[in-house]
């Protein structure tokens, strides 16, 4: 994403609303006759060209936005910026996640995902409130589900122990790694240890390093870092778990780029593809891993997006 300029793809749950109403639910914080304004600018356009307000939108379509500093402001005063919106229905959001922001509210993490997108519902007065559905390290990017209201949060929450979401991760690691296996070691989990599974794939290597795609079966704290360390693979940049560092990279290189899970209402499977941060794409670059061999989500798009800063998403 250029500076000053945002992208969007519009939702199936934004689908024929008109132009202003999709843009008032990206961003509530604005006055809607800012957004009007914006739009007359021509400052919202689709594949170049400027458009109406009263234009019904239609899933799928690619709104670019050329934000003025105001229009910066507002959309971060609603919480969630417009191009970090990744998917929405009735009962669920996805939101992104960036590494370096806590999910919920600790000492020394004021600014949290969790109050981020409390606020940005609030601003658009829905009746309910989210919870995440689970959780990311601070270090580690990428989508977040949230549901809207009790009964969603619950749902999601059981389909979570029955093993029905999916998350699969990119990790750079040290080290010369198998092309497919299984990491099963126990982990520690207060006083006791219990039991954990990582499959994952080897995507690409470049010199000492090997980029991975990971399938927590399991979901134990810092379950993909302690594993791959104690296998001798540790991540890039995972100072705790002795990975090695990069210059300028302050967290792993771990970077969740799929979730999946059954929208509520239909039982349907939904898959959320994320690519890579810009940074961690560089990173790739500078080793000669510009591309990787494509997985089932289309992996190689998304490391050539990256080098856009991954913000069209979904």
């Amino acid at each position: 994403m250029l500076a000053g300029m945002w992208q969007w793809r519009v939702s199936d749950f934004e689908h024929g609303q008109l132009l202003i109403d999709a843009l008032q639910l990206r961003v509530p914080a604005a006055p809607r006759a800012f957004l009007h304004q914006t739009i007359r600018k021509g400052r919202l356009r689709c594949r170049g060209e400027a458009l109406a307000a009263d234009l019904p939108v239609s899933s799928g379509m690619c709104l670019t936005v050329h934000a003025s500093a105001r229009f910066e402001e507002l959309a971060g005063l609603s919480g969630v910026p417009p191009q970090d919106l990744l998917y929405e229905d009735q009962h669920a959001l996805v939101v992104y996640k960036p590494a370096g922001l806590a999910m919920h509210l600790t000492p020394g993490h004021d600014d949290n995902l969790a109050d981020r997108v409390g606020r940005f519902v609030a601003l658009r007065h829905a009746p309910y409130r989210v919870a995440p559905v689970h959780r990311l390290d601070i270090g580690t990017s990428g989508p977040v589900l949230f549901g809207k209201g009790r009964w969603a949060a619950g749902q999601y929450g059981r389909l979570l122990m029955d093993r029905q979401l999916s998350k699969h991760y990119l990790a750079l690691v040290a080290g010369s790694v198998p092309s497919q296996g299984r990491l099963t070691s126990p982990l520690a989990d207060g006083e006791l240890l219990k039991p954990a599974l990582t499959c994952y794939r080897c995507l690409a290597a470049a010199g000492p390093y090997s980029l991975l795609d990971l399938d927590l079966v399991t979901g134990r704290q810092h379950q993909a870092r302690r594993q791959l360390a104690d296998a001798g693979w540790p991540i890039v940049g995972d100072r705790r778990y002795g990975g090695p560092p990069w210059p300028g990279l302050e967290h792993p290189f771990l970077h969740c780029h799929r979730l999946g899970f059954p929208e509520l209402a239909t039982r349907q499977p939904r898959h959320i593809d994320v690519p890579l941060p810009a940074q961690l794409a560089a990173i790739l670059s500078a080793i000669g891993l510009t591309t990787a061999p494509s997985t089932a989500n289309n992996l190689e798009n998304n490391l050539e997006n990256a080098a856009g800063g991954g913000q069209e998403r979904v």
